[in-house]
């Protein structure tokens, strides 16, 4: 049944991402009064594309050869300019058909949640609108067979991005946070754009598979190898970069990060799609995409060093800001900065199949996590502090389970977790890389500041006494919003299945071979080394933040100041402010832009409008010199001649009374004239 789909792929592909694209443009036509319409025309557009998605998955089933992945392409010609034809098309392959159902399907239950977390907003509708447009694009990201329509779909997300994340445009904070989003992904997204024209003008496409003459095909990656440019970099290389500086800036790679966590000011269910299935996961999955770019010309190249070591770094950076956070969304977002910070580290050492496991697994986790988070607020009116909590495990008894799930999973709870064996991969991974052991060194440091930080929200959340007044009349969340907790909850379980040694079917699929069951596999897996660290690093992180925060039930952390202050010193306040990130730029950037723009306007209001006033007295002046001289000379000269010839007309005219008499008079007077003049002319 699913061999007889294949023929039909050529449009059912287009159809995934523009159901939620048409659902979202039909939604910004209809008036907010008719709220139900949207968010019903919204689900139901999604829910058709999640069923397309879910069959196209199944169609990649079907082997395609001994180690060959299953590979389906379709493109068409958008336009023609002189001999040069730009095609689209899009791509099904094991990369693509994950992503697919990941996105739509996780997505499918943040719009239902937002169906009760958003039910008392007046613009429920266009909310909706909005995650359709949102999904649209990003679905369009990762089926595009062209890096030209990759790159419309990826401005898209950036266009979606900045609705969402300023949605509550009324707010100061969430308009700004918006335009620092839009801006600072610009900043990647020209980098990007220069690469693209540099593999185009090199390569003659931008196709990536089309019958052996795409870009990531062997002819054009022989061509991007074997032709140099600025500092002995191969064209290759050099555009790899441009893609990478792309990347950084759409998942929050450090230093193009900061805009991440601001993103919090949109709703809930936006965070949750935003960190989760869409945005800050289309730069890890366009390395992904290009990564034969990345290591074109063999051995270690510098783009995936680039990838190593900037994933590393970020990875470090954001768990430890994340320790001094008190806003219980704050703390998820840099977790995803820090996560995607694992994921370019494994992309780095050559592990495409483990960053893309562990972006389908943080996705369900992180999402089940920002749901969660939504459910506490929802139920502490508002409340994001947890300082202010406490205590909701008795008051918000589904709501912490869930969320411990979520919390176990990324913090790399053993075995039965799934976000334990991909991070476990990519510690595996960048154990044994040839570049170096820094990466690997600030994975495992990374890694045990994750269960720290994870530990201590869920110590301060859930467990002691209520400290705040909200927190003390916490209430459970309905059942519209607790279901798709429950099912998120089950992936991020289930998901464990597919990732362990034992089975590792998600690696072998993605490499087009078939996946054995073998249960001594543990023990050849790396090292049984490598596992006991990884129970290690859980048992650390967990115990250092149970000995700070858990013991008497919880620490009262908003009374006092927060225990680790103590520990850390000056170096709390630093991480507060997230190594002061924002406030370089403000002062490095920023800052001059706006005295330059300053200097600018000063110019203009004091030089330049003055000279204009100036200039327009002058020519005001002229104009009316030349008006009067128009007027008194031209003018009435003209109409002086005019009357002076009208009134010999009219004297002329007189003579002309229309009757026979006096025109006989006249001729008889001018006969008598006449002779009289030649008879005294001839004597």
């Amino acid at each position: 049944m699913v061999e007889s789909l294949i023929p039909h792929l050529a449009y059912l592909l287009w159809w995934i991402p523009l159901l939620p694209l048409i659902a979202g443009g039909i939604i910004a036509f209809v008036p907010d009064r008719f709220r139900c319409f949207g968010s019903k025309l919204a689900i139901g557009a999604l829910f058709v594309s999640c069923l397309i998605a879910l069959a196209s998955f199944a169609c990649t089933l079907v082997p395609a050869g001994e180690g060959e992945p299953f590979r389906f392409t379709t493109s068409l010609t958008w336009f023609t300019f002189g001999d040069v034809a730009l095609k689209v098309g899009m791509l099904l392959d094991p990369l693509s058909a994950a992503m697919i159902a990941m996105v739509t399907f996780v997505a499918l239950w943040i719009f239902i949640y937002s169906l009760g977390y958003m039910k008392d907003e007046a613009r429920f509708g266009r909310f909706f609108g909005f995650l359709s447009l949102f999904c649209g694009a990003m679905l369009l990201v990762v089926l595009s067979n062209s890096l030209l329509l990759l790159f419309m779909a990826w401005e898209l997300v950036g266009l979606a991005s900045y609705l969402l994340i300023g949605f509550y445009f009324e707010k100061p904070s969430a308009a700004a946070a918006a335009q620092k989003a839009f801006i600072t992904t610009r900043v990647g997204d020209m980098a990007f754009f220069l690469g693209m024209i540099w593999l185009y003008r090199q390569s003659g496409t931008l196709l990536f598979y089309d019958h052996g003459n795409g870009l990531l095909e062997t002819g054009a990656l022989a061509s991007l190898a074997g032709t140099t440019t600025i500092g002995g970099l191969t064209v290759s290389a050099a555009a790899a970069m441009l893609l990478l500086v792309g990347a950084m800036g759409k998942s929050g790679q450090v230093p193009l990060h900061t805009w991440l966590p601001d993103a919090m000011e949109g709703p809930t269910p936006v965070s949750a799609l935003i960190h989760a299935a869409t945005m800050v996961a289309a730069g890890v999955f366009m390395v992904a995409r290009t990564f034969p770019i990345f290591e074109n010309g063999g051995g270690l190249t510098i783009p995936l060093t680039a990838c190593a070591w900037i994933g590393g770094i970020t990875a470090l950076y954001a768990a430890l800001v994340a320790l001094a956070q008190n806003d219980i969304k704050r703390i998820l977002a840099y977790s995803t900065v820090s996560q995607l910070g694992f994921m370019m580290l494994a992309l780095g050492t050559g592990g495409v199949a483990v960053a893309m496991l562990h972006l389908i697994t943080h996705a369900f986790f992180k999402a089940l996590l920002f749901l969660s988070a939504g459910s506490v607020i929802h139920g502490c009116h508002e409340e994001q502090d947890i300082r202010n909590m406490g205590g909701l495990r008795k008051l918000m008894p589904r709501t912490f389970v869930v969320y411990a799930i979520g919390m176990m999973a990324l913090s790399g709870f053993p075995f039965v977790f799934s976000g334990f064996w991909s991070k476990e991969a990519i510690l595996h991974g960048a154990q044994s890389w040839p570049g170096g052991k820094g990466p690997f060194f600030l994975a495992v440091a990374a890694a045990t500041l994750t269960a720290f930080y994870m530990t201590r929200q869920a110590l301060l959340v859930f467990f002691g006494k209520p400290r705040g007044k909200d927190a003390g009349h916490a209430h459970e969340s309905p059942s519209i919003m607790l279901v798709p907790l429950y099912v998120l909850a089950a992936g991020a379980v289930l998901l464990s299945l597919i990732a362990s040694p034992i089975w590792p079917w998600f690696e072998k699929w993605v490499g087009g071979e078939k996946a054995v069951f073998h249960a001594g596999a543990l023990g050849g897996h790396g090292s049984v080394g490598l596992l006991v660290l990884s129970l290690v690093i859980v048992t650390v992180g967990v115990t250092a933040a149970w000995l700070v925060y858990g013991r008497g039930g919880g620490r009262d952390t908003r009374a006092t100041e927060d225990p680790m202050s103590h520990v850390l010193g000056p170096m709390w306040g630093f991480l507060e402010r997230a190594m002061g990130f924002d406030a370089l730029y403000e002062k490095a950037i920023i800052g001059p832009l706006a005295f330059f723009s300053g200097a600018v306007d000063a110019l203009e209001r004091m030089i330049l409008l003055p000279l204009m006033g100036v200039g327009e007295s002058c020519f005001k002046l002229l104009g009316r010199v030349t008006g009067m001289s128009d007027e008194k000379g031209l003018n009435d000269g003209f109409n002086g001649l005019c009357s002076g010839l009208q009134n010999r007309a009219d004297n002329a005219s007189r003579g002309q009374s229309g009757r026979p008499q006096g025109y006989l008079r006249s001729i008889g007077l001018g006969m008598s004239v006449l002779i009289i003049l030649y008879f005294w002319l001839s004597a």
